[in-house]
């Protein structure tokens, strides 16, 4: 295994010690798992859920709430 060292501010060395500390892993263990998701993500893909980067459209626009599986509001399309 290879060896890399990086500076920190001591805010981010507070967080990163909290969350592993927190999931009762080492440092080093919090930030390899962070890079692996992180370059699992690849570069076209966007950060986020959908919710996080459609969030300003939720509840904006009017409708039946059961829009969305409601078999009924499907009638006249298709076959």
């Amino acid at each position: 295994m290879k060896t890399l060292s990086l500076k920190l501010s001591d805010e981010l060395d507070a967080r990163l010690a909290a969350l592993a500390a927190r999931q009762g892993a080492s440092k080093s263990d919090v930030v390899r798992s962070a890079l692996h998701a992180y370059l699992a993500r690849g570069e076209g893909a966007a950060p986020g859920s959908a919710l996080e980067l459609a969030g300003d459209l939720v509840g904006a626009f009017e409708g039946p709430e059961d829009l969305s599986h409601a078999d009924r509001h499907m009638d006249g399309y298709g076959a």
